[in-house]
């Protein structure tokens, strides 16, 4: 059974940090890219940042550049993402997903489109609030 548990989020005040983990079971985990994603109340769902297997290179989105960093841990199948100078528009769900390499893209920047085959993977997220 495939899993990816997020753990981590909580209340934190403008400024603070948190870090995020994504624990993930139940497929080759070098086999592909994970990813996190948020979603704030009314909007839509975004990419965060994303890290692939074969680059050394994470991916950010402009939001993200500067203040947080993805890492994954191969031996331990787990992927963090550490947040820091948190802000109140950084107040969402965060999610964690799992997406084979040759669809990253297209998956990391429409999460929730139409795209086939949808053979990604998802967490059920965690809060994160950030008060200003």
């Amino acid at each position: 059974e495939v899993q990816l548990v997020e753990s981590g989020g909580g209340l934190v005040q403008s400024g603070g940090s948190l870090r995020l983990s994504c624990a993930a079971s139940g497929f080759t985990f070098d086999e592909y890219a994970i990813g996190w994603f948020r979603q704030a109340p009314g909007k839509k769902r975004e990419g965060v940042s994303f890290i692939s297997s074969r680059e050394t290179r994470p991916h950010y989105m402009d939001f993200a550049k500067g203040r947080f960093t993805i890492s994954r841990d191969s031996a331990r199948n787990t992927v963090d993402l550490v947040m820091t100078n948190l802000r109140p528009e950084d107040t969402a769900i965060y999610f964690c997903s799992a997406c084979p390499e040759s669809r990253k893209f297209v998956w990391f920047g429409d999460p929730d489109g139409h795209w086939t085959p949808r053979d990604d993977f998802w967490g059920r997220g965690t809060q994160v609030t950030v008060s200003s």
